[in-house]
């Protein structure tokens, strides 16, 4: 059931979410090549709710694999990297939570790499009933030709998928990958041995 309802919505947005992001990431990267980072960032904050604003989409790329398994920690033993938590909340563009919203996320192990046979670092999960979610995992390396990023999609009961990707501040690569998007950064802080991170998704619900 999972895999039908996300499938048959990814297929009906994937064409005009690649090319908004495309067109996004393209003036995005205008307006950085000018300035650093944090620059960047205050010029385009992340939206918040009660703004009108949702979070902006981006394309899923080529290594997405349905019918990941619904858990909220990627890690498993013997694979290496820096331990992370990401958490947020999924909320209306009316600051509302939303429960029972999917949080679909994968991304690269240390070494850069995909699984594209198996759901190592892919997983799903729905937000409880203050539409909060918590993803464990491991931070992402990075692949030729992009920044380091995690892939996201989010869907409210009965809604079209946002398929969006999420990023790191102050890395070096961000400059110069095209679909880097300052909208997109999440807040991270080094905790001990582990990072932490926090992003809120805003949807646009009907």
């Amino acid at each position: 059931m999972f895999g039908q309802w996300l499938n048959r919505r990814t297929l009906l947005q994937l064409g005009p979410a690649t090319l908004v992001s495309f067109l996004s990431a393209t003036c995005s990267r205008g307006l950085t090549q000018k300035g650093s980072n944090s620059t960047a960032q205050a010029l385009s904050p992340t939206p918040a709710c009660g703004t009108d604003e949702a979070t902006l989409s981006q394309t899923a790329g080529p290594f997405f694999t349905p019918n990941s398994p619904e858990r909220q920690s990627l890690l498993e033993p013997g694979l290496s990297g820096t331990p992370m938590v990401l958490t947020g909340q999924v909320l209306s563009s009316q600051c509302v939570p939303i429960a029972g919203a999917l949080v679909d996320c994968w991304h690269t192990n240390n070494q850069g790499e995909y699984d594209n046979r198996g759901y190592t670092f892919r997983g799903h999960q729905f937000t409880d009933a203050e539409g909060r979610y918590r993803i464990e995992t491991i931070v992402p390396g990075i692949y030729s030709g992009r920044t380091r990023h995690f892939h996201i999609k989010v869907q409210a009961p009965n809604q079209p998928v946002l398929t969006t990707q999420l990023y790191f501040p102050e890395e070096s690569a961000n400059q110069g990958d095209f679909l880097f998007n300052p909208a997109l950064v999440m807040s991270v802080d080094d905790k001990e041995s582990a990072k932490r991170a926090t992003f809120d998704f805003i949807l646009a619900v009907v």
